[in-house]
């Protein structure tokens, strides 16, 4: 989960710095003097968006580490960190990809994340809560998982999506800023205030509903990464490494209401904005195999 959303907050912040920058310098081409023009603001979109989306992947390594803290193994001393050092090198070996980075986090939930701009560039990071609460079976299986990801592409994958995503609430959203200026606002000669407030307005919304659709690709790569640390590491540590997430979970001191919101997945209308599938629906997945 953390993987996905330190993507999507650079790569909001990095859209809107460009959108509010473009707009101050005067930069758009897609307006003349006949309106709105369709073809330069795909391109423009096009250019924008996948900018947008290849700066995130670009600066993925340096956000994650620090939104998360995450400290990365210079040299290994202690024996957790020497053990955590030779898995992930031994699984890098075997899916033929350069040893990645490996960082541990200060935070009590069992979590672990992999990003990096290519697969021989690439950060593994688990939390000290992973480390304490899990035998090494299961954290040698979320290790997999992750070098899954890693060696399947999933980052840059991702960022193709998320390009096609901002290129079209790029598009739409100025579409809609310019017909409600146009036509709710009446105004004439270029664009009016009403232009920029609605862009920026229909940006926010557009992306929210599009983030569903990353999301939907964010949970498909999750059962493929857990059959890649089922070849890894063994169908039966990826199942026990996903009925110890269930145990952590399962007694949640969240109301029911809220329920459908917590780590395990849930259904409903929530279930359109988790990055992952359910824990039950892994399990099934993996033992399905």
């Amino acid at each position: 989960m953390k993987r996905i959303l330190y993507f999507l907050a650079t790569n909001v912040a990095i859209m809107l710095v460009l959108s509010f920058t473009m707009r101050l310098l005067g930069v758009e081409p897609y307006l003349n003097a006949n309106g709105l023009d369709l073809g330069n603001l795909l391109a423009f979109a096009a250019i924008m968006g996948f900018g947008g989306a290849f700066i995130s992947l670009a600066m993925s390594k340096w956000s994650a580490k620090r939104m998360s803290g995450a400290v990365v193994i210079e040299e290994a001393r202690t024996p957790t960190e020497i053990w955590l050092i030779k898995t992930v090198r031994q699984q890098a070996d075997a899916v033929g990809i350069k040893m990645p980075e490996v960082a541990v986090f200060n935070s009590p939930e069992v979590n672990a994340f992999a990003t990096g701009m290519t697969k021989n560039s690439s950060l593994v990071a688990v939390s000290t809560g992973l480390l304490d609460a899990m035998t090494k079976d299961e954290a040698e299986a979320v290790l997999a998982h992750e070098v899954s990801h890693i060696a399947n592409g999933d980052m840059v994958t991702l960022t193709l999506i998320q390009g096609v995503v901002n290129t079209f609430v790029m598009f739409l959203s100025r579409v809609i800023g310019y017909t409600v200026d146009k036509v709710i606002f009446k105004t004439e000669r270029g664009t009016g205030p009403a232009f920029f407030v609605t862009m920026i307005i229909a940006e926010l919304v557009l992306g929210v509903l599009a983030s569903m659709i990353v999301m939907w690709f964010s949970r498909q790569r999750e059962f493929r990464a857990d059959a890649g640390a089922a070849k890894l590491s063994g169908r039966g540590k990826m199942i026990a490494a996903l009925e110890r997430l269930q145990a952590q979970h399962e007694p949640s001191v969240l109301p029911k209401q809220m329920a459908a919101f917590g780590i395990s997945g849930g259904g409903g209308f929530a279930k359109l904005f988790s990055s992952h599938p359910s824990l039950d629906d892994r399990i099934a997945a993996l033992r399905q195999q």
